[in-house]
């Protein structure tokens, strides 16, 4: 699986339940990364892609319904359980402190960053795109 998530300074993804941020030009970097692949995600994700061409699925349960070779935009749910399914990693930094009280728990260790990418975003001066690929076992 293909995992997309969005991370503060400090690995951040939430902040009181709520995302600590959004960007539709990162949106836009996900439809250019993901070249027409239907993106799972939950329902509270969906907003932030409507009106961007991308092709969505929302489910109630994401990590049970994620396929090999898809790709899920993660916001809300810990996946260290689920690292034997994720074989590439698509981070997304704000490059900014955000309050944060929900981190992303995935160990990088096992993956390779294969590839950075920075871009000016329409709510942030830079966003940092990090793709990691997993080690062969």
């Amino acid at each position: 699986m293909k995992l997309i998530v969005c991370l503060d300074d400090k690995n951040g993804m939430l902040f009181m339940k709520k995302r600590q941020s959004r960007d539709r030009l990162l949106i836009e970097d996900i439809g250019k990364c993901t070249a027409g692949e239907t993106v799972l995600m939950e329902s509270y994700s969906l907003p932030l892609f409507d009106g961007s061409g991308i092709p969505c699925r929302a489910s109630d349960t994401p990590l049970t319904d994620a396929i090999p070779g898809g790709v899920f935009f993660n916001e809300r749910f810990r996946v260290s359980s689920e690292q034997d399914r994720i074989d590439t990693v698509i981070l997304y930094r704000w490059n900014r402190h955000y309050p944060g009280d929900f981190f992303f728990d995935l160990d990088l260790s096992d993956y390779t960053r294969e590839s950075v990418y920075e871009f000016p975003g329409s709510s942030h001066d830079k966003i940092t795109r990090e793709i990691y690929r997993r080690n062969p076992q």
